[in-house]
């Protein structure tokens, strides 16, 4: 029985604990894989949170705040978490909603749950590395290194949260600034038909659902808001604020200004979508441009010791019998 043996409860071994933490590694890993192969449809996303915001526009028009009750349990939670800290203020509060909202986390509740993991989530990852690198003994490390990883540990668990949020952020802008040229040339045919703009905006999100899920969510998103809120304009800048993109807040000003002065729409909006897919063709230039360069250190690491080998290993194969015979 070595010194691990002793602290451990219900009769558990070094060798049966390794055991049980290896298979719950294995099984995490096939979990991962199984959720990353399964196939997700694009629309099932953008129709539940559709019907979150528009069930959320109606009660807060008829005062309706119902959640249920396991939910309610669970929020509260965390809501006590995050009061105990006193880490919700006001104007932090709203900065922090409008970043999570680009991200696409647009509850009521995301602000909550956001900082009760970024509280958690250190003391958690400490914990972990604690038990792995001072009671496992795992890396063999000295007490100062030890003390460092768990310091390490948990600097990381309180930016997991904030780099979660910026990868979300950055993957979210891509997909939409990829696909509002083609949403704009919808739009274009559906002034131009005569449709409204509500309508338009609606029937331009069931077009490009499949194809950019994001996109379709804050075009319907807009629709709904047109229908209602009081006034258009707020409908109209409320995306360029969840979606913070120069583009979109090009498209949201034309939009204003077309509402405000009568200018003719599908016009300006032609405009807008051939300058977008000349700005995306110069991305994709670019890139292409970049290329050659971006290739020569994976060609100097990976096919030039090849090509020697197929070369010169010959030669060198058949003087090393030379001289050795």
């Amino acid at each position: 029985m070595n010194e691990l043996d002793k602290f451990l409860p219900f009769g558990l071994t070094g060798d049966s604990l390794l055991l049980t933490l290896m298979s719950a590694v294995a099984f995490m890993t096939v979990l991962a894989v199984w959720y990353a192969l399964i196939e997700r449809h694009p629309m099932e996303r953008r129709a539940r949170v559709l019907a979150d915001r528009r069930a959320e526009l109606r009660t807060s028009m008829l005062k309706d705040r119902s959640q249920s009750r396991r939910q309610q349990e669970r929020l509260s939670a965390m809501r006590r978490v995050v009061a105990l800290f006193k880490l919700v203020r006001s104007q932090q509060s709203s900065k922090l909603s409008e970043r999570l909202a680009h991200a696409g986390l647009r509850s009521r509740d995301a602000v909550t749950v956001f900082l009760f993991f970024k509280v958690v989530t250190p003391l958690l990852l400490g914990a972990a590395v604690f038990f792995l690198v001072c009671v496992l003994d795992i890396g063999g490390l000295s007490p100062a290194g030890q003390w460092c990883a768990v310091l390490g540990g948990a600097v990381l668990g309180f930016f997991a949260p904030e780099l979660y949020v910026s990868n979300l952020t950055s993957k979210r802008q891509l997909s939409l600034s990829r696909g509002l040229p083609d949403a704009l040339d919808l739009l274009v045919i559906c002034a131009e038909s005569g449709l409204a703009l509500d309508v338009a905006l609606e029937r331009v999100a069931n077009e490009i659902g499949a194809a950019n899920p994001e996109l379709a969510e804050e075009v319907e998103l807009t629709s709904i808001e047109l229908g209602f809120l009081p006034e258009r304009r707020q409908a109209l800048l409320n995306l360029g604020r969840r979606t913070n993109l120069p583009a979109i807040r090009g498209v949201v000003n034309t939009l204003l200004q077309t509402e405000k002065y009568g200018t003719p729409l599908s016009q300006s909006l032609r405009v807008l979508a051939n300058e977008f897919r000349e700005q995306r063709l110069l991305r994709a230039e670019e890139k292409a441009a970049r290329l050659p360069a971006t290739l020569t250190v994976p060609m100097i690491v990976f096919i030039l010791p090849v090509l020697f080998i197929v070369l010169i290993g010959p030669a060198i194969i058949s003087v090393m019998d030379n001289l050795l015979s």
